[in-house]
């Protein structure tokens, strides 16, 4: 019998637990395998911590939020962590794992593909609520989020047109605006602010301006976190962080650029101006039908190509079809938003 374990690695999102969930399902009952589920991402290979998932330890997790295993971000291959690879490699021999199935983001990616590099049998599944991971169309999560930051735009609309105020919403998007550009235009802002486009304030405000002297006496401002602003009387853009201390994989926690941006509006408009800083609000709660199926065709697809023996890969979605990439082609560079969707957005400006 065949040992197969799972792993959930970097921030939650909406559909881990149907992608788990998908991934037991199938290999236990096409494959009869016996699963195991890998506690809190790759610190749980390095600290040998596993629990068996079995049908009934997944049964009613498919609209659940969050994971079932836990998720943490541990970099195995980070400069302070020279001995966690060997550490794994032991852990995998002694749990007599036959395959590995890592769920999650960039860096997730990026140490699934070092230890296959290393003769570890990985599939990898693509999660992400800022959907920036290249070769996938759409990751699960994504989805979700967008449909939690459109209605909370929705219902500020309510209250910027009540005041006459411009409200700004942060959303998360560290390096790419997915989230921002696809709920800025479901959600109606006349104005959206992301990492991949330089940003001028004064030309933010001249927008707003102009809403104004046609007799639009509100605005909505979608803003991704990652958005690097020109401060007066300094040539370099920088980061908004919320803590300047890295992560395991050397990235800043960001936040915060919202209520700034807010301020700089209010101060050369004039307008009243308020900030709603969503946050982890974007991954939390039940996923979206969407992300419900499209967990569970990567679930299945992750078990195929284990089945068949096809590791070092990543199951993707291309249109309507799930394709199988190879690691090493998906985790060097991130999918960043492109001019299509942005001259999209950029008609409803002002």
């Amino acid at each position: 019998m065949k040992k197969v374990g799972i792993l959930t690695g970097g921030g939650d999102c909406p559909g881990l637990n149907a992608t788990i969930r998908g991934v037991v399902r199938k290999c236990i009952v096409d494959y009869d395998y016996k699963m195991y589920g890998i506690l809190e991402g790759w610190r749980g290979l390095i600290d040998g911590k596993v629990k068996e998932l079995d049908l009934w330890s997944v049964s009613g997790i498919l609209p659940k939020g969050g994971t079932i295993i836990g998720t943490s971000r541990t970099n195995p291959f980070g400069k302070d962590n020279s001995g966690d690879p060997e550490k794994i490699l032991d852990n995998i021999k002694k749990l007599g794992l036959d395959a590995i199935v890592s769920i999650g983001g960039e860096d997730t990616q990026g140490v699934a593909y070092q230890l296959f590099k290393m003769g570890v049998n990985v599939v990898s599944i693509p999660k992400t609520i800022d959907n920036d991971l290249m070769g996938t169309d759409y990751t699960f999560g994504f989805d979700t989020a967008v449909n939690v930051a459109t209605e909370a735009i929705d219902r500020l609309h309510t209250t910027a047109e009540s005041h006459n105020r411009v409200m700004v919403v942060e959303v998360m998007g560290r390096h790419a605006g997915w989230i921002a550009m696809f709920s800025g235009i479901a959600g109606g802002a006349d104005v959206i602010l992301i990492p991949e486009k330089p940003v001028d304030i004064d030309d933010v405000c001249d927008i707003l301006k102009k809403r104004h002297e046609r007799g639009k006496r509100f605005s909505i401002v979608v803003v991704s976190e990652g958005i690097k602003i020109n401060f007066e009387n300094k040539e370099e853009e920088d980061f908004i962080l919320k803590d300047a201390k890295t992560d395991a994989f050397g990235h800043v926690t960001l936040g915060g650029v919202g209520p700034l941006l807010a301020k700089m509006i209010e101060k050369r408009t004039g307008f009243e101006s308020r900030c709603t800083v969503l946050g982890h609000i974007l991954r939390g709660g039940a996923p979206t039908a969407f992300d419900r199926i499209l967990s569970t065709r990567f679930g299945i697809a992750a078990s195929e190509l284990i089945h068949k023996g096809e590791f070092g890969k990543m199951v993707a979605l291309q249109g309507n079809k799930i394709v199988a990439l190879d690691l090493k082609d998906v985790s060097k560079n991130i999918k960043t938003v492109d001019d299509y969707w942005y001259n999209i957005a950029k008609v409803f400006f002002g």
